[in-house]
């Protein structure tokens, strides 16, 4: 039997199938619950009215959402927080600024590592991964 703390709570539990403890994954669905009935009644209702009304926190219910169990196609107002600066959205883990950052960002690091010039001691290779074979003599 595997023995574990659950993260959520501290208290030491059987982990079998789940990360988290009986008690804590009946808590998570109670709060769903709270959830679903607060929005059949509010349907216009923001993510914060919903974390106001219902106790539960923006963390959790934005985990109802990104596990599609809450859905913001039924609620047109239900947005949550971009992971990177806490801006609202609908879809996805990023807003569209951070997204095309991240994207420009990743293009700039790749010119600047294609833009190096490789020595006899370079090893690194076209690709992302290369090996280097000890035993075969260098040219």
């Amino acid at each position: 039997m595997n023995l574990a703390n659950c993260p959520r709570c501290g208290r030491l539990f059987a982990n079998n199938f789940r990360d988290i403890c009986p008690s804590c994954i009946k808590e998570i669905e109670d709060e769903y619950e709270k959830c679903l009935k607060f929005l059949r009644e509010e349907k216009l209702a923001t993510i914060q009215d919903v974390s106001d009304g219902t106790g539960v926190s923006i963390r959790q219910i934005t985990k109802f959402i990104k596990e599609g169990r809450i859905s913001v196609a039924n609620n047109p107002n239900m947005m949550y927080p971009c992971e990177v600066c806490g801006v609202l959205i609908r879809d996805g883990n990023m807003c569209d600024s951070c997204r095309n950052r991240l994207t420009r960002d990743l293009a700039a690091a790749a010119k600047d590592e294609s833009g190096k010039k490789s020595g006899p001691d370079d090893r690194t290779g076209s690709g992302a991964y290369s090996a280097v074979d000890k035993f075969r003599s260098p040219k």
